[in-house]
């Protein structure tokens, strides 16, 4: 490991100034991404500013009638709070598809949205990535790529975004609170948040530089049945090939309503409101399904080894929508 500095920050606005201040820093907080990226030299920063002491941990209702979650909430805390459970199962039950328990006990939200891909090749420095390296080139384009991207990726790159939380975030319609190193503070909706590769792979996300993430909030809930289909390799400790979070409000034969994000599809949460329109008050039949799936699958693009995903996304998203009963 390269050697680097290290500070404890006393407050956001503080940690926030420090990292705008020091070159070639990272907030550090459960460190379940970071300190792997650090093994493997791919993430090599100078300085480290744990945060992990600072009041962020908090679970609270808004005034409209939603909730804020602090950045530094852990994702086990999250999934097991009640009002979540009840009122955001969309979100509990995602994260509980992610991850192993040891994970989610220190994961945390703010870190959760921050997580990098799951790119075979961003993971293997030595081989061409420009994600890691910019202008080196994509190896997965022609490379072992079962686990990317089919929409939204670029000739740059096809690496997926790893998060199942981000997903429902999405669907949720999620704001994201940050604090600069001015004192600045800024709300990005989490559709803006997260980053398409374009020529430029290496951003993941809109953060400038020193920018922490303070809490995410969350709208009044949504009415409807809240449901988080994940299809993986294994049952467990796997990320998705696809997976859907659905809000779906229904009754007598006809779909009033539906709130659909994808993972494993794209450089970041999926997000197609033209398939949410093709289910608008329609008959609940599997016509309107695979309307809804051309909307979300316009333009997908297979690169060998995962042209089945276009294939899964459908029945994938055929299932959500089946009524159970």
């Amino acid at each position: 490991m390269i050697p680097f500095t290290y500070e404890r920050a006393q407050d956001e606005a503080a940690a926030a100034r420090a990292a705008a201040s020091t070159p070639n820093s990272k907030f550090i907080a459960g460190g379940t991404n970071l300190l792997d990226l650090m093994k493997l030299q791919i993430e090599k920063p100078q300085h480290l500013i744990d945060i992990t002491h600072l009041p962020l941990n908090r679970i609270e209702a808004t005034p409209d009638g939603g909730v804020r979650i602090g950045a530094m909430v852990r994702n086990a805390d999250l999934a097991a709070d009640p009002r979540i459970r009840k009122d955001y199962a969309v979100l509990s039950r995602a994260l509980l598809a992610g991850a192993s328990a040891q994970l989610r006990n220190m994961a945390t939200t703010g870190g959760n949205l921050l997580q990098r891909t799951r790119c075979y090749y961003f993971y293997t420095p030595g081989l061409p990535c420009n994600k890691r390296e910019p202008g080196s080139g994509c190896s997965a384009l022609q490379g072992f790529n079962r686990m990317h991207a089919i929409v939204g990726a670029s000739e740059a790159c096809i690496a997926t975004h790893p998060s199942d939380m981000a997903v429902a975030m999405r669907v949720l319609d999620a704001q994201v609170e940050t604090i600069n190193g001015q004192g600045q503070r800024r709300i990005i909706p989490i559709a803006d948040f997260h980053r398409l590769p374009g020529n430029t792979p290496q951003q993941d996300n809109t953060l400038q530089s020193g920018e922490l993430i303070t809490a995410v909030t969350l709208p009044p809930p949504v009415k409807g049945e809240h449901i988080y289909r994940k299809v993986r390799d294994r049952a467990s400790y796997a990320f998705a090939l696809v997976s859907v979070a659905a809000i779906v409000e229904r009754s007598g034969g006809q779909i009033h309503s539906a709130r659909l994000a994808f993972g494993g599809l794209a450089h970041k949460p999926w997000r197609v409101n033209a398939a949410e329109q093709a289910l608008r008050d329609t008959p609940d039949r599997p016509a309107a399904y695979h309307h809804a799936a051309d909307a979300v699958l316009q333009g997908a693009v297979g690169y060998g080894h995962n042209d089945f995903k276009i294939t899964l996304a459908r029945r994938t998203l055929n299932a959500v929508l089946t009524p159970t009963a």
